[in-house]
């Protein structure tokens, strides 16, 4: 039984998001050309497009194809020219087939991405409210301790 095609763009991101976990679970069982397939079935989406090529570098380079590995993080990079990880990896790439000048001028180039744009945190709900309540009595314990300061000072100076 096939699936379906995803037609509208809500079935296209969710779809491509599917694959992107399944190639996921596929690069760590060693399966790299089963999430191959499934990483370029889901370019054709237009969705997620950088995630795609770098997952797809991720499973060339576990797979030792570093050729495709280079090339797939150089699209990456040119659909999103700040993806800090590809450009790491890239520099990694670089590493490994010892072109030590291209690894040198990437990584520092990945360093300064990561400088300029540091990954944003997910956190869930849940610990939203929990920072929130702790942040609160952070903030109670900082008042309260000036107040007691700025009463003893009082004190010392009447």
């Amino acid at each position: 039984m096939s699936t379906p095609i995803p037609t509208t763009r809500e079935e296209q991101e969710r779809y491509v998001q599917h694959a992107l976990a399944r190639a996921e679970e596929l690069r760590k069982q060693r399966n790299y050309q089963e999430g191959i397939s499934l990483l370029v079935d889901a370019l054709q989406y237009g969705v997620e497009k950088a995630q795609l090529y770098y997952r797809l570098g991720n499973i060339y380079f576990d797979g030792g194809d570093l050729g495709r590995a280079e090339y797939v993080y150089k699209r990456a990079l040119e659909v999103d020219p700040h993806h800090v990880n590809a450009m790491h990896n890239l520099a990694v790439v670089y590493k490994q087939q010892q072109k030590i000048s291209l690894y040198v001028k990437t990584y520092k180039k990945s360093q300064r991405l990561a400088l300029r744009f540091p990954r944003t945190s997910s956190i869930t709900p849940e610990q939203k409210k929990r920072l929130r309540w702790l942040s609160g009595k952070v903030l109670f314990w900082i008042i309260a301790a000036l107040g007691a300061v700025a009463l003893l000072l009082w004190l010392f100076m009447h």
